[in-house]
C-alpha cells in the first residue's frame, strides 16, 4: 500500500499469470488420440498454447499462426508469425497452408484447434473475389469505427473462408477439439477469433446492416459476397457433429485471482463485471465518478476499496494520435477524477498490446494532472486527438510488459483510499 502503482501492477501480473496457457491448458487435454493427430490454431496466445500442448504430449504435427514477436519454441508444431490487428500476406499464406494440412483427414483422425483473441486478423482467407488489400481496408475501418467486437466479428465471418465455423467444415470428418482463451464479453465461442470452429446464427443481411450502421465502406466484391453467400455454417450443421469446444481461460478467472490477492492485503473488493463494453472515454469517466462517490461515503479509517472490471472498450477514432482503449479509458478517468487525492487507477490489456501501441496500458495517480499542467501538456487535447499513449509516455505513466502470451482482454482497477486519509 505504500506504492499504489506497484500494488496495482502486481494485481495485473496476477491476472495475466492466471490465464497463462502453461497453467490452464493441460487439464483440458485428453489422452493422446489414436490415428493422425494434427494441431492447428491462431491468436496472440496460440504459440504459447502450442508450447503447452507439446509440454504435455511431446512433439506434435501442426501449424499455428500468432502475432509478430509472439512465437514460442516448439519441436513439431510450426509457428508462423503474421500481422495483427490488420491482416497481411503472411497470415493469408499460412492460413492456406493450414487448410492444406487438414485436407483429407478421416473419421479416425483428430484435430486440436488452439484459438485465442487476435485470431480474426491472423487467420485470414478472404472470400473469393476479395483481395487482401480490400480485406485490410475493411478491417482497418472496423477498428476505427467504434463498433463492438460482436459486430466486428459478424462482418468478418461473412467475408472469410475460414471464420464462422468454416475451418471446422474443412476439418470434417475428423474429430475436432477446440480449446479457447476468451477475450470477448460473455465468453461466446462464436465470437472468439470470429469463431473459426463454431457455427454461427447471423446472416449475410446482418453483416450488411452492421457495415451500414458503422459506416464501413465495403468493396463491390464484399457486397456481392454478402448478397449471394451460400456457404454459411449454422450451429446445427451436421459437419459440426464431431466438434467439441471448451473455454480454458476467461476474464472472470483473472479478475477473481486479482481480487483474492487484494483481499489478502486487507482491501475491500468490488468486481463491476468482466464483460463491460462501450466507448472507452465514457466508461472511464463513469467508473471514475463511481470511485469518487464511494470515496465520499468512506470513513476516515475505512479499508481501501478496489474496483475491478474487465471487458472490451472501443474507441471511435476522431483524431490522428496514438491511442488505445485502455489508455483512452485511463485518460478520460483522469479528467473526471481531476486530481482527487487517494484514487489511483490502472487500465491494461492482458495481451500486452493496447490499440495502436506496443504498450499494455497506463497508470493514473492523483498528481498526474498537476504534473502534466506543470509540464505544459494539455490533457484535453490528447483526449480529443485520441493521443492517450503519447500523453502517458510523456508523463512516464505507461505500463509496458512486452508480449504476455495470453489474452483475456481488459483489466481495469481503481484503488480508492478515504479522502480524509489519502496517504494511508
Amino acid at each position: 500500500m505504500q506504492d499504489p502503482r506497484a500494488f496495482l501492477t502486481g494485481l495485473f501480473d496476477i491476472a495475466v499469470a492466471e490465464a497463462d496457457p502453461m497453467k490452464v491448458l493441460a487439464a483440458h487435454l485428453p489422452d493422446r488420440p489414436t490415428g493422425r493427430f494434427v494441431v492447428i490454431g491462431a491468436g496472440k496466445a496460440s504459440a504459447r498454447m502450442a508450447e503447452a500442448v507439446e509440454a504435455h504430449y511431446g512433439p506434435c504435427e501442426g501449424l499455428v499462426i500468432t502475432r509478430y514477436g509472439y512465437a514460442r519454441p516448439c519441436k513439431g508444431i510450426e509457428i508462423v508469425e503474421a500481422s495483427h490487428p490488420v491482416p497481411d500476406a503472411a497470415g493469408v499464406a499460412a492460413t492456406g497452408r493450414m487448410l492444406d494440412l487438414v485436407a483429407g483427414l478421416g473419421a479416425e483422425d483428430t484435430v486440436l484447434a488452439l484459438i485465442s483473441g487476435g485470431g480474426s486478423a491472423l487467420l485470414s482467407a478472404p472470400v473469393d473475389g476479395m483481395t487482401l488489400d480490400e480485406k485490410m481496408a475493411v478491417n482497418a475501418a472496423l477498428l476505427a469505427s467504434g463498433a463492438p467486437i460482436s459486430d466486428m466479428n459478424i462482418l468478418r465471418k461473412h467475408l472469410s473462408r475460414v471464420k464462422g465455423g468454416k475451418l471446422a467444415v474443412a476439418v470434417h470428418p475428423a474429430r475436432l477439439l477446440s480449446l479457447m482463451i476468451s477475450d470477448v464479453p460473455g465468453d461466446d465461442p462464436a465470437l472468439i477469433a470470429s469463431g473459426p470452429t463454431v457455427g454461427d446464427d447471423s446472416t449475410p443481411q446482418d453483416a450488411l446492416s452492421i457495415a451500414d450502421k458503422w459506416r464501413i465502406a465495403l468493396p463491390l466484391s464484399a457486397r456481392a459476397q454478402l448478397s449471394e453467400a451460400t456457404d454459411h455454417v449454422r450451429p446445427d450443421d451436421p459437419r459440426l457433429a464431431q466438434a467439441v469446444t471448451r473455454i480454458v481461460a476467461a476474464p472472470s478467472q483473472s479478475l477473481a485471482a486479482a481480487a483474492q490477492k487484494a483481499q489478502l492485503a486487507g482491501v475491500d473488493v468490488q468486481i463491476l463485471g468482466d464483460a463491460l463494453e462501450g466507448e472507452a472515454r465514457d466508461l472511464g469517466a463513469g467508473q471514475a465518478r463511481l470511485a469518487l462517490d464511494l470515496q465520499a461515503r468512506m470513513a476516515s479509517d475505512a479499508a481501501p476499496i478496489l474496483l475491478l472490471s474487465g471487458g472490451e472498450c472501443t474507441v471511435t477514432r476522431r483524431g490522428d494520435g496514438i491511442g488505445g482503449p485502455n489508455a483512452e479509458f485511463a485518460l478520460a478517468a483522469a479528467c473526471a477524477l481531476d486530481g482527487a487525492p487517494g484514487i489511483h487507477l490502472l487500465a491494461c490489456d492482458t495481451d500486452g498490446v493496447d490499440g495502436a501501441a506496443e504498450v499494455a496500458g497506463a497508470y493514473v495517480s492523483p498528481d498526474l494532472l498537476a504534473a502534466a499542467d506543470q509540464a505544459g501538456i494539455c490533457v484535453q487535447t490528447a483526449l480529443e486527438r485520441n493521443d492517450a499513449h503519447s500523453f502517458f509516455r510523456s508523463m512516464g505513466h505507461q505500463i509496458v510488459t512486452g508480449p504476455t502470451l495470453t489474452n483475456v482482454n481488459d483489466f481495469r482497477a481503481f484503488l480508492v483510499f478515504p479522502a480524509q486519509n489519502p496517504s494511508q
